[in-house]
């Protein structure tokens, strides 16, 4: 390859880059960021049971769904709808988990550092 075709290629490149930062995280998306965060990444009390495995695939199915939806969005209105029911999906699988395994008996455990 040419040096001439490189750059070009390259500042390409760094144009779309520099395009989808300059593009604002909507509400939605931001909202559905926070929800990641607290995605469950171990079993409460250390159980594996049905319902631990249950909430691992809920999670992994709104991802997949969500990758779908963003893939298929063709404005704006379904990139916010696909973020919101993905943040949506995540909240209500978390609260499901914690309070199915809270009705047989197990809390989920909080740490406090101060």
């Amino acid at each position: 390859m040419k040096k001439g075709a490189f750059l070009m290629i390259l500042s390409c490149a760094f144009a779309h880059v520099a395009s989808q930062a300059a593009i604002p995280m909507l509400h939605e998306e931001a909202f559905a960021r926070q929800e990641e965060k607290l995605i469950i990444a171990s079993p409460i009390a250390g159980i594996h049971n049905r319902l631990w495995f249950d909430y691992r695939i809920d999670v992994t199915e709104a991802q997949k769904e969500l990758a779908s939806d963003l893939r298929h969005a063709s404005d704006i209105e379904d990139r916010r709808d696909a973020w919101e029911e993905y943040g949506v999906e995540l909240r209500k699988e978390r609260i499901d988990y914690i309070e199915a395994m809270a009705k047989r008996g197990y809390r989920q455990g909080t740490v406090t550092v101060g």
